[in-house]
C-alpha cells in the first residue's frame, strides 16, 4: 500500500498538477492583466476595518476570514514542510515555492471572490461559500459531480495528519527521548505519541465544536502572534549568520535553474517539489482557502479577492522564505540525517544555543494548533456538503480521531495520501474557476472603478 501511495502522488504532482496549478495560475495573472496586484493597499484596508459592515451576509470579518484561511495555512508546511523541500528538491525549491506563490495570488483573488459571488444555503438554510457552491451556483446543477470530487477529496485531504505527525515528533525528541519516557519497546513509543495525540485532539476539540466563528475568534490572535514570535526568532537566526545570507539566496537562484544541489541534479525534481510544497503551504488553487474566505460578511466579491491574495504573501513569500534561510544559512541541510522538523529544529538550536530548540516548539505548537483547527472547518464543510449538517457532529468526531491516529504512522505514509487526496481538491477548483473567471473580471472592473 505504501508503494502505491507513493507513485499514484508522484504521478499526480508531476506534470498533472505542475501545469493545472502553474497554468491556471499563470492563466489568472494574465487574464486580469496583473490589475489586482495594483489594490494590495486597497486589500489592506479592507482587512483592517475599513469597509467592514455587520449587516452584510456572512459570518465572520475580513480580517478574521483571513485569519481562519491563514490558520491552516500558516501551520507545519511553513516548518515541516519547507524543510522536506530543501531535503528532497535542493535549495532551488525555494524559488519554485516564490513564483508558486506570486501565481497564487492571483489564484486566490479569482476563487475567493468567486466563493463569495455564488454563496449557496446548506440545508438548514445558512449561507455558505466555497467551490462546492460557486460550481453549483455558477455553472448549474449539472457541474454537482464537480462539487462531489471537490468534497470528497477534501474530507480526508484537510485531515491534520502532517501536523500531529510531526509535532509528536519534535515532542518525543525533545521531551520523551531525553527523558527516557515510552521509549523502551515500539508498543511503549506508539503508547506514548497515541497519548500526546489524545491531548492534542481534546484541545482542539475545544475549539472547533464552536465553528467558524470561535475558529475566527481564536485564530484572530493566534495566528498575528505566532507570525511575529517565529519570525522573531528566524530574524535573530538570519542576523546571527548575515554574512551567509547573501550567498544562501545566490544558491536558491542558481539551484532552481540548475538543480546541481539536488541528488542526480535533476531540475524537474526541484520544480515539482517546490511547487507541491508551496500547494500544501498557501493552498492556491486547492479550494480551501475558497471555504475560509466564503464565510466573510460582506457584499462584494472582488473585496475578499484582494484581501485573499495577502494570504500567500504572509504564507510563502514571508513565512516559507525566513524558514528555508535558516535551514541553509545554518548549513543544516547538508548534514544528511534529519527530515521534516527535525531539520528545522537542528537549525534553530544552532541558530540560537540553548533556547532555540524550546523557542521552535513553542512556535511549532501555536502553528500546528493554528492548522488543526483551521482544516477541521474544512473536513466538516465537505462532508456536511455531502451528508448534509446533521453530520456535524460525527464529522467532528472522526476528525479528531484522525489526530490520534496520525501520531503513530509513518512520516512516509502520511506524506503521499496527502499529496494524493489533496492535490485532487485542485481539479475541480481551478476547472470552474477557469470557466468562470470572465464573470470575476466583469465585477472587478466595475468594483475597481469605484474606488478609484
Amino acid at each position: 500500500m505504501s508503494e502505491l501511495l507513493e507513485q499514484a502522488a508522484g504521478w499526480l504532482w508531476g506534470a498533472p498538477l505542475l501545469v493545472l496549478l502553474l497554468g491556471g495560475g499563470t492563466i489568472f495573472m494574465l487574464y486580469s492583466r496583473f490589475v489586482p496586484f495594483l489594490y494590495l493597499r486597497h486589500g489592506v484596508e479592507v482587512l483592517l476595518g475599513k469597509y467592514d459592515d455587520e449587516r452584510a451576509p456572512g459570518e465572520v470579518s475580513h480580517f478574521r476570514a483571513l485569519c481562519s484561511a491563514l490558520s491552516g495555512t500558516v501551520g507545519m508546511g511553513n516548518v515541516a514542510g519547507v524543510a522536506i523541500a530543501v531535503t528532497q528538491g535542493g535549495p532551488g525549491a525555494l524559488f519554485w515555492m516564490w513564483v508558486c506563490a506570486l501565481v497564487g495570488m492571483a489564484t486566490k483573488f479569482f476563487t475567493c471572490s468567486l466563493a463569495i459571488m455564488y454563496r449557496g444555503k446548506d440545508d438548514t438554510g445558512q449561507v455558505q461559500g466555497g467551490p462546492m457552491y460557486f460550481i453549483v451556483e455558477g455553472l448549474g446543477p449539472k457541474w454537482k459531480p464537480l462539487a462531489v470530487m471537490f468534497c470528497a477529496c477534501g474530507l480526508f485531504g484537510c485531515l491534520p495528519l502532517l501536523q500531529s505527525n510531526q509535532l509528536t515528533e519534535i515532542v518525543r525528541t525533545m521531551f520523551f527521548e531525553p527523558n527516557e519516557w515510552f521509549v523502551d519497546t515500539q508498543d511503549a513509543v506508539n503508547l506514548g505519541n497515541g497519548l500526546f495525540g489524545a491531548l492534542l485532539a481534546a484541545l482542539v476539540g475545544l475549539v472547533i465544536f464552536g465553528g467558524i466563528k470561535r475558529i475566527g475568534r481564536v485564530a484572530g490572535w493566534l495566528v498575528p502572534s505566532m507570525v511575529l514570535l517565529y519570525g522573531g526568532c528566524a530574524l535573530i537566526i538570519l542576523g546571527n549568520h548575515w554574512e551567509a545570507v547573501p550567498a544562501a539566496l545566490a544558491l536558491i537562484f542558481t539551484d532552481a535553474f540548475s538543480g546541481e544541489a539536488v541528488a542526480g541534479g535533476a531540475l524537474g525534481t526541484v520544480i515539482m517539489t517546490g511547487v507541491r510544497r508551496a500547494a500544501f503551504s498557501n493552498e492556491a488553487g486547492m479550494g480551501t482557502e475558497a471555504m475560509a474566505h466564503g464565510a466573510a460578511k460582506t457584499r462584494e466579491p472582488i473585496r475578499e479577492g484582494v484581501v485573499a491574495m495577502l494570504g500567500p504573501m504572509i504564507d510563502t513569500l514571508v513565512v516559507c522564505t525566513i524558514t528555508g534561510l535558516v535551514i541553509l544559512v545554518t548549513g543544516v541541510w547538508q548534514g544528511g540525517g534529519d527530515d521534516g522538523v527535525s531539520l528545522t529544529a537542528s537549525a534553530f538550536a544552532q541558530g540560537i544555543p540553548g533556547a532555540g530548540s524550546y523557542l521552535l516548539l513553542v512556535c511549532v505548537l501555536c502553528l500546528s494548533f493554528s492548522s488543526m483547527i483551521g482544516f477541521s472547518y474544512y473536513v466538516t464543510k465537505c462532508g456536511c456538503f455531502l451528508l448534509g449538517s446533521m453530520a456535524r457532529v460525527p464529522l467532528i468526531l472522526f476528525y479528531l480521531a484522525a489526530i490520534v491516529v496520525s501520531s503513530v504512522v509513518s512520516m512516509d505514509d502520511v506524506i503521499n495520501f496527502l499529496d494524493l487526496t489533496f492535490g485532487l481538491m485542485a481539479i475541480p477548483t481551478i476547472l470552474s474557476s477557469l470557466l468562470l473567471a470572465p464573470k470575476v473580471m466583469a465585477a472587478a472592473r466595475e468594483y475597481f472603478e469605484s474606488v478609484e
